[in-house]
């Protein structure tokens, strides 16, 4: 396929569709967890495949950002924590530069969240805890202390609600000191509102 051909056919690709679900905009938790919480379990309840994997994006030594696939491991008031070996590429970037973005989409939704903040390394024992909780073929080869936990810090999480006529709806959550505020914009909310 030529770069001209890809580009037509890229563009005749269907888009958005998936079923858009609605939103109670006046009913927002003040916890973004709990709102994640409930669309990540209605993605699995409505069969989404893989509803916890994500994108990990992080950049390198020289800023150049990165991106992979992986599975979130858990989620709290200690962040959003995912797991990898300490001598991949994603645990010598968040060495360098320890941020991230960690990016969900659940199509048959038409659903994204969107998380970002600093990340932090796990104790040697919660890494050891995840790793036991792997299975004996996960765990083949991996020698104590090499494989971490990481726990990413939210500062900013948005949950994107597509809609197939493009007016989309973005809640935008923010951290405040040790709390957080939201705005809706887009689409459902018509007008942007902040609690």
């Amino acid at each position: 396929m030529s770069s001209e051909t890809a580009s037509t056919w890229l563009r005749a690709q269907p888009a958005l569709t998936g079923t858009p679900r609605s939103v109670a905009f006046d009913d927002l938790p003040d916890d973004p967890t709990a709102l994640f919480l409930s669309w990540i379990s209605e993605a699995a309840e409505l069969g989404v495949a893989e509803p916890h994997a994500a994108s990990l994006a992080t950049v390198d030594a020289d800023g150049v950002p990165d991106a992979r696939t992986l599975i979130l491991k858990d989620v709290s008031d200690r962040g959003w924590a995912f797991a990898g070996h300490r001598a991949s590429q994603k645990a010598e970037q968040l060495l360098a530069h320890p941020v991230a973005a960690l990016n969900f989409w659940w199509q048959p939704l038409v659903r994204a969240v969107r998380v970002r903040g600093a990340v932090e390394e796990a104790t040697h024992e919660e890494s050891d805890a995840d790793l036991a909780a792997r299975s004996a073929s996960a765990r083949e080869g991996i020698a104590p202390g090499e494989w971490v936990l990481w726990r990413l810090a939210p500062t900013r999480i948005e949950f994107w609600n597509g809609s197939v006529d493009r007016r989309h709806t973005r809640i935008v959550y923010f951290r405040e000191g040790d709390n957080w505020s939201h705005t809706v914009t887009g689409g459902e909310a018509d007008g942007a509102t902040t609690a």
